[in-house]
């Protein structure tokens, strides 16, 4: 869900990198992960690009510090119902990518963002492809028999 860029202030707050499309439920929920330890998260809000938050336990500059670089994680019943035609890219991993002639391209593997929109690794027996998550490409999505469908040449 995000990263801990640093210290935010000299009273604990951490500054938070989110990732793409993450930062509202980020700061909703009301506890966090950080490697294996659980944090109840005091506050959390938007600054700029970033989040900033207060969790329960971390109260000085050095101990947020320590936590730089660490991936926050939130449980996945906290997390909102996406909405018919949107994704959480997580739910996306493993599933199987067919162009529209049928050919197997892959599984997802990983998710990239360009800055533009997001890009998904595909990895194939072959070959890795990167294919941007646009309407352009990306065709139709079926979580039940775990496809992707994408207009993408074999070749390509």
């Amino acid at each position: 869900m995000g990263r801990i860029a640093g210290a935010y202030g000299v009273r604990g707050w951490l500054k938070v990198a989110p990732g793409t499309g993450v930062a509202q439920a980020l700061a909703a929920a009301r506890e966090w992960w950080i490697g294996e330890h659980v944090y109840a998260v005091a506050e959390a809000r938007q600054h700029s690009a970033s989040l900033v938050a207060r969790l329960e336990g971390i109260e000085t500059r050095e101990q947020a510090m320590r936590l730089k670089g660490a991936r926050v994680a939130i449980e996945r019943g906290a997390l909102a119902d996406p909405g018919a035609g949107h994704y959480y890219l997580a739910d996306l991993l493993g599933l199987e990518v067919r162009n529209e002639q049928g050919e197997a391209l892959g599984t997802v593997s990983n998710w990239l963002s360009s800055g533009a929109q997001d890009v998904m690794e595909v990895a194939g027996s072959s070959r890795t492809r990167l294919i941007p998550w646009v309407s352009a490409i990306v065709k139709q999505v079926d979580l039940a028999a775990g496809c992707i469908t994408v207009d993408w040449g074999a070749d390509w």
